[in-house]
């Protein structure tokens, strides 16, 4: 049988000899440049022994008792906002997912989906940033996941990450634990970093810069479990931010949650910035805060403990009813308004 290829025939390597400054398809296939990928990036960023373990997965101690585990995905745009960017979100968000349960966050994984093309450059600076924000919450990165997609059917790079948590305390923290007049505490100004992602994909500049208050929450939280506060239900105010947060805690746990417009702290760029664009700061994302809700007899005492572990404009912002009603603003006028989850996005792609 004849072998001799037709004259058209090119033969090529689907494994370049060097890898240049940009993801390719075989960075994703398993061989030399995947191993290479690992070797140079990811494994000096977040070495710790059970990830140099370089097993399929991790083997960990854990003491008795309860643990927490949670995952998340994300395909922020831009992937580097001011106060942050995908890496830093993606570990801020599975630690504060973690810190919600009530548990010390310990160790996580993560995946990367890379699109052929992107810079090693950018994955380098993310790498390098979930490293400091890993090292900021005090967790691990045991394991993890690298592929890599064709160029076009991808956006640059998307990252899921899980989280395993040591729960410290007998407290069930759940929205069923809610009861009749609860004080709900905020950790701090809502608004910023959904407005700050905005403003980086569109390009828009206003007259106060805003940055994004994307960090881990486990500190806070912990200060006040350690503080024996009797803290009944958490929530970080992600998608749908503070409104959406409140609602399904209402909702779950059969009351209803009456808020005071004016103690809500927003800072004034996030208002200018909203009345502009017309969004309502009360639905518009955070990666930074949370709500806590407790014993009104413990509220004032809770704001102190937060104020000492960084939350120093933690406030009062509403109370808990007995009946069954969601969520309802007194609004700065006197009037009430209810708050309902809203139907759509506001702003896409900010976590």
């Amino acid at each position: 049988m004849n072998r001799t290829p037709p004259l058209d025939f090119t033969a090529t390597c689907p494994v370049q000899a060097a890898p240049g400054d940009r993801v390719r398809l075989a960075h994703g296939g398993g061989g030399a440049l995947m191993h290479r990928l690992i070797e140079r990036l990811f494994l000096p960023a977040f070495a710790n022994p059970a990830l140099e373990a370089r097993h399929d997965g991790a083997v960990l101690e854990v003491d008795a008792g309860r643990i927490a585990f949670t995952t998340d995905t994300f395909v922020v745009r831009p992937l580097f906002f001011p106060g942050g960017d995908i890496g830093s979100l993606a570990v801020n968000g599975t630690v504060n997912d973690l810190a919600m349960c009530g548990a010390r966050p310990l160790w996580l994984s993560a995946g990367f989906v890379l699109e052929e093309g992107f810079p090693l450059a950018d994955l380098e600076r993310i790498v390098r940033s979930m490293r400091e924000a890993a090292a900021a919450a005090g967790v691990a990165l045991v394991t993890g996941d690298t592929k890599v997609v064709e160029a076009g059917k991808g956006d640059g790079v998307f990252v899921n990450t899980a989280g395993i948590g040591r729960v410290e305390t007998a407290l069930e923290i759940a929205p069923r634990a809610v009861r009749p007049g609860d004080a709900v505490i905020v950790s701090g100004d809502i608004g910023r970093h959904g407005l700050a992602v905005l403003a980086a994909r569109e390009e828009i500049a206003f007259a106060t810069t805003l940055e994004s208050d994307c960090a881990p929450l486990a500190r806070p939280v912990l200060a006040m479990l350690e503080a024996g506060i009797e803290v009944h239900c958490l929530r970080d105010l992600t998608r749908g931010g503070l409104a959406a947060a409140l609602i399904e805690i209402a909702e779950a746990a059969g009351v209803a949650i009456e808020l005071d417009e004016a103690a809500i702290p927003v800072s004034e760029p996030v208002r200018g910035a909203s009345e502009l664009l017309g969004l309502d700061p009360l639905y518009i994302a955070n990666e930074g805060r949370f709500v806590a809700i407790l014993p009104e007899s413990e509220a004032e005492r809770a704001q102190a403990v937060l104020a000492r572990a960084g939350c120093a404009e933690a406030a009062r912002i509403g109370r808990v009813q007995a009946c069954a009603g969601g969520v309802t603003l007194r609004t700065v006028i006197g009037s009430r308004r209810p708050l309902d989850l809203p139907s759509g996005e506001q702003l896409p792609r900010i976590c």
